[in-house]
C-alpha cells in the first residue's frame, strides 16, 4: 500500500509542478485572474504532495523510548497541515484575487493561450486522478463513494483524490468565466470565476480537516477487523471476551487491546501459550496490526505479572 501511495504522490507532484508552471506563464501573459488562480491553486497542490511524501516518510520511522507506539500518526498531522493549506493559501488566495478583479476589472488578452494551457492542464489532473481513483476504488469494498471517503483511514489517497478533483473542476470554472468575460465583453466574470474556485477549494479544505482532525484524534479500526479480533480471542481456555479496543496510528499500523476472561484452572505457561497463538493467528490475518495486548478481566481470579498477559 505504501508503494502505492508514493507512486500515486509521484504522478500528481509531476503533474501539477508542470501545470503550475504553465499556468503561471499563462497569467502572465493573458492577465486573467481566474489562470492565476489556477496557478497558485496547482503550486499549493504540489507542496502539498511534498508534505505528505515526507510525512509517509516520518510515519515509517520504528517505534524508539520516546515514542514507544510508532510514529505512524505524523502522516495524519502532515494531512491535516495540508487541509489548512488549501484552505489559506489555495481558498484564501482565490477568493482575494477574484474580489480583486471584480472590483477593478481587467480585460483579459491572448484568451487562446489560457485556454490551451487550460486544457492541458486538464489532461494532466485526469491522469493524476485516474491514479489516484484505482487506488481508492481498490479499497472500497462495496462501500457506497462517501462512506468510503468517511471510512478510510489512508489520508493519502483521499487528499490526492480530491485535490485533483477539484482541480479538474477549477479548471471548468476558469475557462466558464473566461468565455464569459469574452462573450459579455465583461472581464468581471473572469474574477466570479476566482472567487468560485476559491469556494470549491475552501469545501474541500474544510472536508479534509475535518478527516484529518478525526484521524489525528484517533479513530477505531473496521467491525471487520474487530470482529476477527473477536473471533481469534474465542478459543478453548478462554471462558468469555470482554471489550475490544482498536486505534489506527496510521493507515496500515493498529494498536488492539483486547479484555478476555481466561479460565482460572489454567498455568502461568497455558495464559502464555494462548496469548502468543491469539498475537500469530491475528497477526497473520490482519498484517496491518502492528501491536495487540491481551489483558483478563479484573475478576478472572488470576495474579499474573506483565510478561504473561502483554504480548508486544
Amino acid at each position: 500500500m505504501k508503494a502505492d501511495n508514493n507512486r500515486v504522490l509521484i504522478i500528481a507532484l509531476a503533474a501539477n509542478v508542470g501545470i503550475a508552471v504553465a499556468k503561471f506563464v499563462a497569467a502572465a501573459i493573458t492577465g486573467s485572474s481566474a489562470m492565476l488562480t489556477e496557478g497558485v491553486h496547482s503550486l499549493v497542490d504540489s507542496t502539498n504532495q511534498l508534505l505528505l511524501m515526507y510525512g509517509q516518510k516520518r510515519a515509517a520511522k520504528p517505534a524508539d523510548a520516546l515514542h514507544p507506539a510508532g510514529y505512524g500518526r505524523e502522516l495524519y498531522f502532515w494531512s491535516f497541515v495540508v487541509a489548512l493549506l488549501v484552505f489559506a493559501l489555495g481558498a484564501g488566495v482565490s477568493v482575494y484575487e477574484g474580489v480583486i478583479h471584480v472590483i477593478e476589472p481587467e480585460p483579459a488578452v491572448s484568451p487562446l493561450i489560457a485556454y490551451g494551457v487550460l486544457a492541458i492542464a486538464f489532461a494532466l489532473e485526469g491522469g493524476s486522478t485516474l491514479a489516484a481513483f484505482r487506488e481508492f476504488n481498490a479499497a472500497r469494498r462495496g462501500q457506497s463513494w462517501l462512506q468510503a471517503l468517511t471510512s478510510t483511514k489512508d489520508a493519502t489517497t483521499v487528499i490526492v483524490l480530491l485535490e485533483n478533483g477539484a482541480a479538474m473542476a477549477g479548471i471548468l470554472i476558469a475557462a466558464v468565466g473566461l468565455a464569459l468575460s469574452q462573450v459579455t465583453a465583461d472581464p468581471r466574470f473572469d474574477g466570479v470565476a476566482s472567487v468560485l474556485i476559491g469556494l470549491l477549494l475552501g469545501v474541500v479544505a474544510i472536508f479534509l480537516a475535518r478527516e484529518a482532525k478525526g484521524l489525528l484524534i484517533g479513530e477505531a479500526a473496521d467491525p471487520e477487523l474487530i470482529a476477527g479480533i473477536r473471533r481469534a480471542a474465542t478459543r478453548q481456555g478462554i471462558m468469555g471476551v470482554g471489550e475490544i479496543m482498536t486505534i489506527h496510528n496510521a493507515p496500515t499500523q493498529i494498536v488492539a487491546a483486547v479484555n478476555v476472561d481466561f479460565d482460572n484452572r489454567l498455568s502461568a505457561g497455558d495464559v502464555e501459550r494462548i496469548v502468543d497463538a491469539i498475537e500469530r493467528d491475528l497477526q497473520a490475518e490482519f498484517p496491518s496490526i502492528y501491536r495487540v495486548y491481551v489483558r483478563p478481566h479484573e475478576d478472572a481470579g488470576m495474579k499474573l505479572d506483565a510478561r504473561g498477559l502483554i504480548r508486544t
